[in-house]
């Protein structure tokens, strides 16, 4: 798909757990991003250790990301000790040396999303002056988007063509396009996919414009039609032409 991807992180393994037995809401990305700092739209999270447990220091260098949020401003990721704070406060049992592999699935992932927003925002915008930027997110891991519910009730239906896990997190992002002030929301919904033979850990993003314009539901039929006018060229016999009987 257009607006799907199987990204591989180097590590050993995924410690989050995402199998189908975890509840909802512990499945998602920890990190609260309903509450921001209206100073700097940026989660309000602490640097020092929250948890009486803690055994060992965390770093708390944050990563800027590639995303812009303003001209001139990009945001910055949680740092690992953020981070662990942040799964403390949810309760989600927590191997301290494994949270700088979490962070770093984290970026990465965010990273790719942003990726495939930019591939959509391409084909509405020649005008390569001026990016998108991301002005604000929300992390919904408890909410199934339509479309996902739609795969689950097509992997329950066919389990051996389909997938029958639904993805453990969402995110709807708000991209402001600058030359318009246009807002347009995307959603992002993350799926575990199977291992590399090493172990490695395989998330698979589905990507798309939100149906809330005409703009967007043009743009989701277009790339609709494109990938199945591929995907029938790539079934049809070598040599022969799909037009011709």
């Amino acid at each position: 798909m257009h607006n799907q991807q199987k990204p591989s992180a180097a590590a050993s393994g995924c410690p989050i757990d995402h199998s189908p037995s975890s509840a909802p809401s512990t499945s998602g990305c920890p990190i609260d991003h309903t509450a921001l700092n209206p100073l700097n739209q940026m989660p309000t999270l602490s640097q020092s250790p929250t948890s009486a447990s803690q055994s060992i220091a965390l770093p708390t260098s944050r990563t800027e990301s590639s995303i812009p949020r303003e001209p001139g401003a990009k945001w910055e990721y949680p740092s690992p000790q953020q981070f662990y704070n942040a799964l403390v406060r949810k309760g989600w049992e927590t191997p301290e040396e494994h949270v700088e592999t979490m962070v770093d699935i984290h970026n990465f992932l965010n990273e790719q999303a942003w990726g495939e927003v930019l591939k959509w925002e391409k084909r509405v915008s020649s005008d390569g002056d001026e990016e998108p930027h991301l002005a604000r997110f929300k992390g919904r891991p408890g909410e199934m988007s339509p479309k996902a519910r739609f795969w689950l009730f097509a992997g329950w239906l066919l389990p051996t063509r389909f997938n029958t896990e639904p993805p453990f997190d969402r995110h709807d992002w708000v991209v402001r396009r600058p030359k318009t002030g246009e807002e347009v929301r995307y959603v992002i919904d993350y799926y575990s996919a199977p291992p590399e033979p090493d172990g490695s850990p395989v998330f698979s993003l589905d990507v798309r414009p939100a149906l809330d314009s005409f703009g967007s539901v043009k743009e989701r039929i277009a790339v609709a039609t494109e990938e199945a006018w591929a995907t029938f060229r790539e079934s049809s016999p070598a040599g022969s032409s799909p037009l011709r009987s």
